[in-house]
């Protein structure tokens, strides 16, 4: 048994689908362009990076106090990062990040959340680098002002010597 007007019916609810369809495709491959083109960082950038609730990213100088990490990998999706870095999704791409620690500088950071730069004198200050030996990554190299450190043994190789900031 036919029904009038169900052939329209189909017809109208089909046409539905295929302009939601195309507005899906259209913002879907601009929010894509978006992101591949909102400053992503490249392998040897450095960055601000972005809290947990913010993943946006910053280049910056690597001289910079704020450079308190390098880029060492990108990719598409996320990896595995050598046990030195620190992965991060960034918009539009996972990130590998070496520390860029300054010596004389003080970080804050904790097993949850990243470092950053912030005043020796402030009691947020959890580390002070007392000495930076880049090329080599090997405890040895840290002097007694040290009790503790930090290697990057992936290239390219740093030695962060450091110690508790005094207030």
């Amino acid at each position: 048994m036919k029904f009038p007007g169900a052939r329209l019916l189909a017809r109208v609810v089909l046409a539905l689908i295929a302009v939601a369809a195309v507005i899906v495709t259209i913002v879907g491959c601009s929010s894509a362009k978006d992101d591949s083109t909102s400053g992503s960082a490249k392998v040897g950038d450095c960055i601000v990076k972005g809290g947990a609730a913010d993943a946006k990213t910053e280049k910056v100088d690597c001289s910079s106090a704020q450079a308190v990490y390098k880029v060492a990998q990108t990719s598409d999706k996320k990896v595995d990062c050598a046990t030195d870095y620190t992965g991060y999704q960034a918009s539009g791409a996972f990130l590998c990040l070496a520390p860029n620690f300054k010596q004389g500088s003080c970080y804050n950071e904790t097993s949850s959340t990243a470092a950053k730069n912030v005043d020796c004198t402030s009691a947020e200050a959890t580390f002070k680098v007392v000495q930076r030996i880049d090329g080599q990554a090997d405890e040895l190299l840290c002097g007694a002002d040290a009790d503790s450190f930090r290697l990057i043994s992936e290239a390219p190789k740093a030695t962060f010597c450091l110690a508790k900031p005094k207030a």
